[in-house]
């Protein structure tokens, strides 16, 4: 083989292994070196910003110019100098430069311009490979980016979110889902399953909701109840089909949002719609009502005053007379007292307003029962606010009113025996509404009851104690003043009803 061959093989075989220019190039460049017996061999690289030289060994006595004017002039062998373009194409990539001592043979001018068309599509592979790697680098940037991006938009949703696959392993696991006292860390969470994470909740049913949405590809929303934090909380449950590859259903998205205070003022709009239909009905009807009760009545009357004339004249009256008459007259102002409260509870309340002292209030409603019957053997503990009193823009009749229905229930409860706590609270920093509380040791209220006990005539009083329009009554006052009125109960453990209203700056 010939040195020329030989030279051209070892170039040939030091390109093939693919290895980095960086580490190719100064042996390709040594190999020339040392077959042409040059003190300098370089490469040049050009392209639109200029001629440069890239790589060189030896002495560097070539200058940009000598390179240039070689190229350029079409020279490329002159005194003490060699170049070998470096070309794809039409495309100019530089040259291979070497410096000598002596004339180079044409054999070794052959010998460089091969080298240099092997060495060029090594240029172009080594610099598209340049591109893709910065381009495969941007690109994941930027996918990095946008999977923080995407993964900050979910953990600062305010609900708690994670997505399973067919496995029920988690595959996502948001930021809510980490906090509060049922809280898992991310890693503690994904590439187990859900039965792992969630063991409180029976697994059977867990797997059949979601192997529904797996089956049936729709979205499946229900709603749970929960005490784990330690108050009775609701929450909507969202399981939302996932497909990766648009056809099957290889994920499921499940969102809990906690709905508690929604689905409250919902009950209280589905309430005061009641009350409104109820008011739109007694003003209707019940003055009507009132002239069939008032002849009844009067009648009633008229018998008794028959009755006893009989007996004066020595007339025997009927038997059981007095029973039969005494009923009508109770079942009439029985019936009186519920017209009456529905009355006062349809009537518009045009009255007048202006501040009043919740202090002050509970106070004289004190005053108006301490000579009542039913709180003779009550025991009353008060816990008012004299540092910030709680003054709001009201009816102080009608909130008296209100507070005297509460006091009257509080002592029903507890059969006019026990302690009944009154408390309020002006409007704490930042807040809007001042509070009153009305909290009884009585039997308290089941929790279905609780979501009815504002109704128009419910009651859970024996037949005859009550009309079941008291707090009705109670509620709309509350609500004309701006305010709402709530309960809170444990059955057994007494009850607590909790009125808030607007504040009203004094200063």
């Amino acid at each position: 083989m010939s040195p020329a061959i030989a030279t051209i093989a070892d170039v040939a075989a030091l390109l093939a292994t693919g290895d980095a220019l960086d580490r190719v190039v100064p042996s390709v460049l040594g190999i020339v070196a040392d077959a042409l017996g040059a003190h300098e061999c370089s490469l040049w690289r050009s392209d639109e910003t200029g001629l440069w030289r890239a790589y060189s060994l030896g002495a560097s006595t070539a200058s940009v110019d000598d390179v240039r004017r070689h190229l350029e002039g079409n020279s490329l062998v002159g005194e003490g100098i060699a170049l070998a373009r470096l070309t794809t194409g039409s495309r100019s990539l530089g040259a291979i430069v070497v410096g000598v001592s002596r004339e180079v043979t044409t054999e070794e001018f052959v010998l460089l311009t091969t080298i240099g068309t092997m060495v060029a599509p090594a240029l172009v592979h080594a610099e598209y490979s340049r591109q893709l790697e910065t381009e495969v680098a941007l690109r994941t940037r930027q996918i990095e980016q946008q999977r923080r991006f995407t993964e900050r938009i979910i953990d600062s949703m305010p609900v708690g979110l994670y997505v399973i696959d067919r496995e029920f392993r988690i595959q996502a696991w948001n930021r809510k889902r980490e906090t509060g006292m049922q809280g898992v860390s991310r890693e503690e969470a994904i590439g187990r399953t859900i039965f792992e994470i969630l063991h409180r909740q029976p697994a059977e049913l867990l797997r059949e909701e979601f192997e529904d949405v797996f089956s049936t590809g729709r979205i499946a929303e229900f709603q749970m109840e929960s005490s784990a934090s330690g108050e009775h909380r609701t929450y909507r449950i969202t399981k939302i089909p996932m497909r990766v590859d648009d056809t099957t259903v290889t994920h499921v998205i499940t969102i809990g949002e906690d709905i508690t205070e929604w689905r409250e003022a919902q009950e209280r709009f589905a309430q005061a719609e009641k009350l409104a239909a109820i008011g739109t009905l007694a003003a209707g009807v019940m003055h009507e009502i009132n002239n069939p009760l008032a002849t009844i009545a009067a009648c009633g009357e008229s018998l008794q005053i028959a009755l006893k004339d009989m007996a004066d004249a020595g007339i025997q009256p009927p038997k059981a007379s007095d029973d039969y008459l005494s009923i009508i007259e109770q079942e009439v102002h029985r019936c009186k007292r519920i017209v009456n409260g529905l009355l006062e509870f349809s009537r518009p309340r045009a009255v007048g307003k202006e501040l009043v002292d919740l202090n002050e209030v509970i106070e004289k409603t004190l005053f108006l029962l301490k000579h009542h019957a039913s709180f003779k053997k009550m025991s009353i503990e008060l816990d008012l606010d004299r540092q910030a009193p709680p003054t709001v823009e009201g009816n102080a009749e009608q909130l008296i009113q209100v507070f005297m229905a509460l006091l009257l229930n509080a002592t029903d409860a507890m059969q006019e025996q026990g302690r009944v706590k009154l408390r309020t609270r002006g409007a704490p920093k930042g807040s809007d509404w001042v509070m009153a509380e009305v909290t009884d040791e009585g039997h308290g209220i089941k929790r279905p009851d609780l979501q009815k006990i504002f109704e128009p005539f419910f009651t859970t009083k024996p037949p005859g104690r009550g009309t079941g329009l008291g707090l009705s009554i109670c509620y709309g006052i509350v609500a004309e003043h701006g305010g709402r009125i709530e309960a809170d109960s444990v059955a057994g453990q007494g009850a607590t009803f909790r009125i808030s209203l607007p504040r009203v700056t004094t200063s």
